[in-house]
This record gives C-alpha cells, structure tokens and sequence, in this order.
C-alpha cells in the first residue's frame, strides 16, 4: 500500500491511500490548502491503529 498527495482539480491538496492493485481504498475526504497540512492528516491515519471498530 502507499499514500499518494496530489492536487485536485482546484489547486489544493489531497491525499489517497492505495492498495496494491494501486485502487483508492481511502481518502481524505477533504482539500488542504497546504501539502503540510495532507501530510499531517496521513499521519494520523497512520497512528490510529488502536482505534476502535464499531457496529
């Protein structure tokens, strides 16, 4: 898996998380302003391993 940043169609910053098959298992459901800002979001994607599954 990897992430990707990119802008979209506006000019601001996006982030995608990529399986293998390179297919958008998830995203960040909003822009940035700042590529600094994308990365952090994807940072605490990644922290949030002992998060809880609900329902």
């Amino acid at each position: 898996m990897q992430f990707d940043v990119y802008k979209d169609a506006i000019g601001l910053w996006r982030w995608r998380l990529l399986a293998s098959n390179y297919r958008t298992i998830a995203d960040s459901g909003e822009s940035y302003h700042n590529r600094q800002d994308a990365l952090h979001a994807i940072n605490l994607v990644k922290g949030s391993s002992s998060a809880p599954v609900r329902g």
